[in-house]
């Protein structure tokens, strides 16, 4: 899961841009969970893009890019 302590550290050290990347085992743990109805999985990844957001990344890197902008844009509209 997410060092998301260790971004926010980094992020206060250095004030340096920091990336996150979202690891493809997170990806598709979260895809197969919600495809089985165990999550709800727009809920669980945008908040994991979220809390990155959130400890100082400056820019995520994630397999949920497509989706999350689709979801992004629905809730806009």
């Amino acid at each position: 899961m997410s060092y998301l302590d260790i971004v926010r550290e980094v992020k206060n050290e250095t004030g340096l841009p920091i990336v996150a990347y979202n690891v493809s085992g997170e990806y598709a743990m979260v895809k197969a969970a919600g495809q089985n109805g165990w999550i709800d999985e727009r809920a669980v990844a945008l908040e994991k893009l979220t809390s990155m957001k959130r400890a100082g990344a400056d820019l995520i890197l994630t397999y949920f890019a497509k989706d999350a902008a689709k979801w992004l844009l629905e809730a806009n509209q």
